[in-house]
């Protein structure tokens, strides 16, 4: 990784209208040539045709017992190989043989603009080979987190009363319902503080492995250390947001007793929330790879995300998707081996004794533990890969990134 942050200057690179390239100046063929026995009312047919599946590139027709040439970029289209192409086809193959520009791949992932797929398959290949550096971070944040979280639900919640909602006194079910939202808040600030730490140091760690680098933990929490605090307040301000808009929409049908004003306010509330989250889901990297402040951290996701709101979510939506099965998957049976082997089985569960029994907790933790294993990593690199694939399409970063990576002439134009 090279040393200035960010791998390039915000804002200094060209748009993405500067970096398609058009095809031109394509060399003509012998096969274009105009036959004196051919009609001229418009179309020019060559008087040899390929064999069937001998398909040539338009305008050239070789021999067919001739090899065809090799393919020669045309004017414009000079890239080495490995060079972005923004999104082009060209035929490297050969003459006929379409298909996308080959592009440089020092890490997990290619140097050009990325499909949803290479998106998924970098940070899933990250999680494989770095797995040294990846696992004991997220292994270690995921086991405080679920053992704090333990310990807060079976001391706040082991005096509630056990009897069902219809037996209990209005005092009761202030109590219950106070300390379970107690429960949820401290459990939600733990998680939050385990996610800040998590991101910093998966965020390094990603960086290093685009340009093929091995980052050990020790490295990861020396490069994300600095910018901890800012990280903190930036999601910290995120939360603050979403809380506000709440009250200012939610709260005074609430307070006024009109159910259907709180749910416009809700309807209002909701998919604001959604626009923001995406609209400023890629600041946590640009504040720690560009090493800027929080406020510009907002301006640089706003202005990355703009145009592609609609792409961003899609694939955050997929990867909230593919998360939750995935915790589904493997946290559901720790949770029955809890509840029927040591929580006294559905009898538990219409008492309310399962909430604070050690056997259900203490199983439920320890699959919450593999899965949030699994997944933070899954969805930490999905965030950086969609930031690293924004600022290849709209400042060409591959660059800068080959450059830290080592490339010679990557990039050079050829005639």
């Amino acid at each position: 990784m090279n040393d200035s942050p960010g791998w390039a200057t915000p804002g200094s690179s060209p748009s993405d209208g500067d970096r398609q390239g058009t095809p031109a100046g394509q060399p003509a063929t012998d096969g274009g040539a105009q036959q004196p026995d051919q009609p001229t009312g418009g179309r020019k047919w060559s008087a040899e045709q390929p064999p069937p599946g001998q398909w040539s590139s338009p305008g050239a027709t070789p021999p067919v017992d001739t090899p065809p040439p090799a393919a020669q970029p045309a004017a414009g289209w000079g890239q080495q190989p490995g060079t972005s192409y923004g999104g082009q086809y060209s035929y490297p193959g050969g003459p006929g043989q379409w298909g996308p520009a080959a592009a440089a791949k020092p890490g997990v992932i290619p140097l050009r603009p990325l499909g949803l797929g290479e998106i998924l398959d970098g940070s899933v290949a990250t999680m494989r080979t770095h797995w040294r550096s990846v696992v004991p971070i997220t292994l270690v944040v995921a086991t405080v987190i679920q053992v704090i979280s333990v310990l807060v639900q079976k001391f706040m919640l082991s005096d509630l009363p056990l009897s069902s909602t219809e037996d209990m006194t209005a005092e009761e079910a202030i109590d219950s319902l106070g300390s379970t939202l107690a429960v949820s808040v401290v459990n939600q600030f733990i998680q939050v503080l385990g996610t800040i730490v998590v991101t910093a140091m998966l965020t390094m760690i990603f960086s290093r492995a685009i340009l093929g680098q091995h980052s050990s933990v020790s490295d990861a929490w020396r490069d994300a250390r600095p910018q901890l605090l800012r990280l903190a307040g930036l999601t910290l301000l995120l939360a603050l947001g979403i809380i506000l808009l709440g009250a200012v929409l939610v709260l005074p049908g609430a307070l006024a007793g009109s159910v259907g004003l709180a749910v416009v306010g809700f309807v209002a509330w909701l998919p604001l929330i959604i626009w923001l989250g995406i609209k400023f889901s890629l600041a946590s990297p640009a504040l720690m790879l560009e090493k800027s402040t929080v406020v510009k951290a907002f301006a640089r996701s706003s202005k990355l995300v703009g145009g592609s709101w609609w792409r961003i979510f899609g694939i955050t939506v997929l990867t909230s998707l593919i998360a939750f099965m995935v915790a589904l998957m493997v946290v559901a049976p720790f949770q029955m081996i809890g509840l029927f082997a040591f929580g006294g089985g559905l009898d538990s569960l219409e008492d309310g004794s399962a909430q604070s029994a050690w056997g259900p907790l203490i199983f439920s933790g320890i699959g919450l533990i593999i899965a949030q294993t699994i997944i933070m990593p899954i969805q930490s690199g999905v965030t950086v890969l969609l930031y690293v694939d924004q600022r290849i399409r709209r400042e060409g970063l591959d660059l800068e990134l080959a450059r830290a990576a080592g490339i010679e002439n990557y990039g050079t134009t050829g005639g």
